[in-house]
């Protein structure tokens, strides 16, 4: 059994809170990446009332080694519906940042973009003033599927490049981290008024000068916020964990990362892509860079 140091344990959350969020997921029969990728963080965040939605599944059509979430189940039709639940449980948790996330989706023609833009559609009908950050598969360079997503105008597009190159096989199989980069580029030509996110995973045997290879190629194409943070084996049959990387560590690659220029760094142990993603509220405001009106 592999003994996590002290700097991974996470405080007990109030129960009453959590239960109240699962109480609505449940009830609008809605998915979380929080629950189904196990993170650490989920108690964190379902105390404070936030969750990142995880749509078109809980089934994908990838099998990343380092992943919980169900690949062995077949891939439903969308629903139809996902789109307006997913809403009123924005409604309902009073949320003012959501983050709206899916399994892969290689067998759909657009990968998903259409379901995303429903979803995006419907949350700004209902809470118009929430800020919406999407964090989307590779969809397999179909860039005019990206093109769809980008025009519902969401605040941010994120897009993992997970891990370095050397371990791409090893990690994510039916992954390119050439496509991941280009996903990034090709959003602010797009749309140069997004706000663009990547993260990655460390301790699966990368080198320091390996992260730093990666976060130089991220900035190259002019990603805005990075998240770095440790990655934990979900299960026995799961990629196990390497090296437990130490905060010291994770506060180089933060100073690194800020002399790179990035506008935003998250990284510590506990570090997940979507945690305290609300904290891009601030960022927007200090580096404003408005929507265009339509037409």
């Amino acid at each position: 059994m592999v003994v996590k140091p002290d700097w991974l344990r996470v405080k007990a959350p109030q129960w009453e809170r959590v239960g109240q969020v699962k109480d609505i997921l449940r009830d609008l029969h809605l998915n979380t990446v929080c629950e189904e990728a196990s993170c650490p963080n989920i108690g964190e965040c379902f105390h404070h009332g936030t969750a990142t939605f995880l749509i078109m599944g809980p089934a994908c059509t990838r099998a990343c080694p380092y992943c919980d979430i169900d690949f062995e189940k077949k891939p439903q039709a969308l629903d139809p519906t996902e789109p307006l639940r997913l809403a009123e449980a924005v409604r309902r948790m009073g949320l003012n940042h959501v983050v709206i996330t899916s399994v892969n989706r290689d067998d759909l023609e657009d990968g998903g973009a259409s379901q995303f833009v429903r979803c995006i559609q419907n949350v700004r009908q209902v809470s118009p003033k929430t800020t919406i950050e999407v964090l989307i598969p590779d969809l397999c360079a179909n860039w005019e599927a990206l093109r769809v997503i980008l025009s519902a105008q969401p605040e941010v597009l994120n897009h993992n490049t997970e891990t370095v190159p050397r371990l791409y096989r090893r990690t994510r199989p039916q992954g390119d981290y050439q496509r991941s980069l280009d996903l990034l580029r090709q959003t602010r030509a797009i749309a140069p008024w997004v706000y663009t996110k990547s993260g990655i995973m460390v301790g699966l045997g990368e080198t320091d000068a390996e992260v730093r290879a990666v976060m130089a190629d991220l900035r190259a194409v002019d990603c805005d916020i990075l998240t770095i943070g440790q990655y934990l084996q979900p299960t026995a049959k799961h990629l196990g964990v390497e090296t437990f990387i130490t905060p010291e560590q994770f506060a180089a690659w933060h100073a690194y990362g800020t002399e790179l220029g990035f506008l935003q760094v998250v990284a510590s142990p506990l570090t997940r892509s979507s945690y305290h993603a609300e904290q891009v509220q601030r960022l927007m405001r200090e580096h404003p860079r408005p929507i265009p009106a339509p037409g």
